[in-house]
């Protein structure tokens, strides 16, 4: 059986049946799988240095094939696919566009690790397993959420990203573009929000308990070209990108570009500055008619750049805001009264619903961390379930849309095992295995709540990475795991065979070196991926079930 991760749904390479050894094939590419056909030229043909030229007949000799049979999803569901690996000839097919591109992915694996570099080698020789498999996935949102506001990532790091999703059949990055620390995205009639709140003088070096600092100034943000580039580069490679503006909590940085935005009657809001600490901030935006003004004109240049096709979502955060600048403000304390909210959760709630309904009447979805189900939501809207599983379970049996990523089982910024070298410790152990061990539906959610479940993602926040390498170590290997949770249809967590997945990770470890991700390996962290003396915040135990 070839090393494949995700693990296929049906595989058959029977042990005998010989190889199919490629030396410069043809490429026929049947109609609408061009996107396919570019992408197998761009990136086998660099890997290989085979031109694949084009073909008629997909079952020639030497050919590869590329074909859409939409009969496949019958069977095995949207962007399922097939592969075949005969004597002669290799044949991709697609329930769709996507499928096809997913036994593209396949294809590469199963050419080994060199099938990854962006030369070829002399003297390579490309072989196949003569057999075939059907594959399908499990879930339609399989995603990763990437925090660029605290530590920013160039595009160039994105783009990275978004291949690393794709040949993991991963499907969804949410990017986290807003926060108290930064604002990452060019909003044309607000140049301030990256003129000021992109930018901040120095950061807290680990944990807020740290009493270090990195005195260097941090900062940067995406253009709208670049947003409309990673855009379109992530659809080629069929991930959706999911933009979040993070309101009305964790938005020092807004307020820092224009103070007119924060509780100006109980806050000297001029003399803020994008902040330069993590964990949770008191300055909140003011409740008022203005300040929502002013994030419909961020949310319609943002519409525009993430169009509805390939981002039909837009995350609004609404998580973890402090409500004491509320309490203590009058012009908070009058708009609660005139709107005969309960209180200042009410008020949260009312600022909330105003851009679910927003959104909605221009074709998009609201998706919020789970705090945005505490005063109700509209029927369109979804909810990312991340203080464990307790608000997706609320959420699916009101019959709203669900993703789950409980914090206790798949932050990646947890540490992934005990023990002083871990760089900067945060949060619970959380182990390959644990993470293989990820179930997204709870058993005590009924049938029908079940089907609300959307899928899940693994959240990366990087208070504590700050740069590239720090990501991927944190990232990589447990993406490999939670992309199998999600595109494989596996056995109960209990009885989920970690021993074969460990196994095939052997190979999977020589892709990632190969594409030079900075992976934490098995016998753990390597001298220039500790921290030693940066403070962290570990949670000793193991995480409870929520």
């Amino acid at each position: 059986m070839p090393e494949l991760i995700p693990e296929p749904r049906y595989a058959r390479f029977v042990p005998g049946a010989g190889v199919l050894e490629l030396a410069d094939p043809l490429l026929a590419a049947g109609p609408g799988t061009e996107g396919t056909a570019r992408w197998l030229r761009r990136e086998l043909g660099a890997a290989t240095g085979w031109a694949l030229p084009a073909a008629g007949d997909p079952s020639a000799d030497r050919t590869i094939g590329l074909v859409l049979r939409p009969e496949i999803a019958r069977s095995l569901g949207p962007e399922s696919y097939e592969l075949h690996v005969a004597p002669g000839f290799v044949l991709l097919e697609g329930a769709d566009e996507a499928g096809l591109f997913y036994a593209a992915q396949t294809l590469r694996q199963l050419l080994g690790p060199d099938a990854y570099r962006r030369a070829p080698l002399p003297g390579a020789v490309w072989r196949l397993p003569v057999g075939g498999l059907m594959d399908g996935p499990r879930f339609g949102w399989r995603g990763m959420m990437l925090d660029v506001a605290r530590h920013f990532m160039p595009k160039d790091g994105v783009l990275r990203y978004i291949d690393l999703l794709a040949a993991h059949k991963l499907n969804v990055l949410h990017l986290h573009l807003t926060d108290d620390q930064g604002w990452r995205i060019e909003i044309k009639r607000y140049p301030e929000l990256t003129g000021v709140g992109a930018w901040r003088a120095r950061s807290r070096w680990g944990h807020r308990a740290s009493p270090l600092w990195n005195e260097t100034p941090h900062g940067g943000f995406y253009t709208q070209d670049d947003i409309r580039e990673i855009v379109a580069y992530a659809a080629e490679r069929h991930v959706r990108v999911v933009p979040e503006i993070d309101v009305p909590g964790h938005s020092q940085a807004a307020i820092a570009a224009y103070p007119e935005l924060g509780n100006t009657d109980v806050v000297d809001t001029a003399a803020l500055e994008v902040w330069d600490d993590w964990g949770i901030n008191e300055n909140v935006l003011a409740p008022t008619e203005a300040v929502l003004r002013f994030y419909e004109g961020v949310f319609e240049e943002l519409l525009e750049l993430f169009p509805a096709e390939v981002s039909p979502f837009v995350h609004v955060g609404g998580d973890e805001c402090p409500k004491a600048q509320w309490k203590a403000s009058a012009v908070a304390q009058e708009r609660i009264r005139e709107l005969g909210v309960d209180g200042e959760d009410g008020l949260q709630s009312w600022f909330i619903r105003h851009f679910d309904g927003w959104l909605a009447e221009r074709g998009r979805r609201l998706i919020g961390w789970d705090e945005i189900l505490e005063g109700g939501l509209a029927p369109g809207a979804a909810v990312s379930s991340w203080r464990g599983y307790a608000g997706g379970i609320a959420a699916a049996e009101a019959g709203h849309d669900v993703v789950m990523c409980p914090e206790q089982q798949v932050y990646l910024d947890h540490r992934q095992a005990g023990g002083e070298d871990e760089p900067m410790p945060i949060g619970y152990v959380r182990t390959l295995e644990d993470v293989y061990r990820f179930e997204p539906v709870p058993p005590k959610l009924s049938e029908e709540a079940a089907s609300h479940v959307l899928g899940a993602q693994a959240n990366v926040w990087t208070e504590v990475m700050e740069n590239q390498g720090r990501v991927d170590y944190q990232v990589f290997p447990r993406l490999a795991a939670f992309a199998e949770v999600v595109w494989s249809r596996l056995p109960e967590p209990a009885e989920r065979d970690y021993e074969g997945f460990e196994a095939r990770m052997a190979a999977h470890y020589r892709r990632l070196d190969v594409l030079g991700v900075d992976y934490r390996a098995p016998g753990g962290p390597l001298p220039w991926q500790r921290r030693p003396g940066v403070l962290g915040r570990p949670i000793e135990g193991a995480p409870p079930n929520v």
